[in-house]
């Protein structure tokens, strides 16, 4: 087996729960920090402050001024207004200064501060009063996406990226088409806020902004296609089925198009077998059967036909487990999942005939993963509920992005070989139709018991690999 194989199982495993707080955000976004918000949330104490004069003997250098509290935005019984506490913080500090001070470990309450303009000083006495609801947060933070101060254009941006598809959906009414195509009109703008623009776009545009999209999907400059996967979400948004044709066509089908540029198609493909509800996943597929005929990203698709239940390519799988050499070997186990997830006959038949052929490769699915259950194609709190569980399918798939679902019933394995599940791989969760979660509640602590536990099997999973193939990468 390749050294890839080895290493991305690793990181998948060790990074399963990690990226399973994630599960439900912004699609294409990724949080640049922690949020205002979170860091609220997780704080003991969370108050208002102003830095008093410098006492006498005061020395910058020791690295602590002293505030006075003036409002109590969270933990009232352990701080109080006026009173005075020291909070480290290095050179001169004008006196008056406003801060966000967060205490933490009462009763002797050790603080961390962030300074406060009048504007965010404003923006934070509003944060503990937002609603739970997502969809109607996120109508506050739009009002500072593009602020003029940095850390209120930031903190808003990170609350959007790390909020759902859905919570988008709820904020149609409120989003700008104008601004947010003056905001993509900006030269300079980062790849991720692009990416967080275009989903918005997807939600809120129509056919007339296909000609914009198109000419960006087309262009030669970089900095028209960065957040391409967002894009080309965005564009098979508006364009409905139609507009697969120019996808295979500039990203799938052109085996001059760059790893990158595939993939980010890939991964806008697969935002809307999941999530996404304007194109059907039989029409989803077909764009994907195209990169099986890519022997260097063939594995990256495997998975999504799988969990779309597409078991029109058992020959094709047996062919890309013949065809593989030792450049493209990693290939082959996810095509045993595949054939062990299938429920036709033919797929039996496979698995016996590739055994013949490579026996190893046989023997590293059944120990290192369990029998992938297709996904039910449903929708309401079923899909929801399979979303959960999008990091369980992913340990099956080692080579395929996280975004994948279990769900259903899983099928005999080929007797005396491939287990329905063992010691190292994950557990089927099956049962009504419904899949259970590994998805861990959402914690700013990542070092979560369940973290650990994971890195600690990804460890003892490869110790296994070793010594099944002799110690040999």
């Amino acid at each position: 087996m390749s050294l890839r194989f080895v290493a991305t199982l690793a990181l998948t495993l060790s990074l399963t729960t990690v990226t399973a707080n994630f599960a439900f955000a912004c699609p294409f976004c990724s949080a640049v920090g922690q949020t205002i918000r979170q860091e609220m949330s997780i704080m003991d104490a969370v108050v208002i402050a102003s830095s008093l004069p410098n006492q006498p003997g005061f020395d910058p250098n020791t690295g602590e001024v002293r505030m006075q509290i003036e409002e109590i935005l969270k933990g009232g019984d352990l701080a109080k207004v006026g009173q005075e506490v020291d909070v480290i913080l290095y050179g001169e500090v004008e006196e008056g200064r406003k801060f966000m001070l967060s205490g933490v470990d009462p009763p002797d309450m050790q603080w961390s501060c962030l300074p406060l303009s009048d504007r965010a000083e404003a923006y934070v006495r509003k944060i503990p009063t937002l609603p739970e609801d997502e969809g109607q947060r996120l109508k506050f933070y739009y009002d500072y996406l593009q602020d003029d101060e940095t850390m209120l254009s930031r903190d808003a941006y990170d609350e959007f990226a790390i909020s759902s598809y859905s919570a988008f959906k709820e904020m149609k009414s409120i989003i700008e088409h104008d601004k947010l195509m003056e905001w993509l009109a900006v030269p300079d703008m980062s790849a991720d806020r692009k990416r967080l623009y275009l989903t918005m776009l997807g939600v809120i545009g129509d056919e007339k902004d296909l000609p914009f999209l198109e000419a960006m999907m087309r262009s030669s400059q970089k900095s028209s296609r960065s957040g391409l996967d967002a894009l080309i979400g965005c564009y098979l948004t508006l364009s409905g089925e139609k507009g697969l044709q120019l996808v295979n066509e500039l990203f799938l089908d052109n085996k001059k198009a760059s790893y990158a540029d595939t993939y980010a198609a890939i991964m806008a493909i697969r935002f809307h077998g999941t999530e996404g509800d304007t194109i059907a996943r039989s029409a989803l597929v077909e764009s994907l059967h195209i990169v099986l005929d890519r022997e260097d990203l063939a594995d990256l698709v495997i998975p999504d036909l799988s969990r779309w239940s597409d078991w029109s390519q058992v020959d094709k799988m047996k062919e890309l487990f013949l065809e593989a050499d030792a450049d493209n070997n990693w290939v082959r186990v996810p095509v045993v999942n595949y054939l062990r997830a299938c429920p036709l006959p033919e797929a039996d038949e496979a698995l016996k005939e590739l055994e013949k052929v490579d026996p190893e490769s046989i023997q590293r699915a059944g120990t290192f993963f369990s029998i992938p259950v297709p996904a039910q194609d449903t929708s309401g709190d079923d899909a929801s509920i399979l979303r959960q569980s999008d990091q369980a399918f992913a340990t099956a798939f080692p080579s395929s992005s996280p975004k994948a679902v279990w769900g259903g019933k899983p099928r005999t394995a080929l007797p005396g070989k491939l287990a329905k599940g063992s010691f190292f791989g994950p557990p089927s969760f099956a049962g009504g139709g419904k899949s259970m979660s590994l998805v861990a509640p959402h914690t700013s602590n990542p070092w979560h018991l369940l973290y650990v536990v994971s890195l600690a099997l990804s460890s003892v999973m490869i110790g296994q690999y070793l010594i099944l193939s002799g110690g040999a990468l």
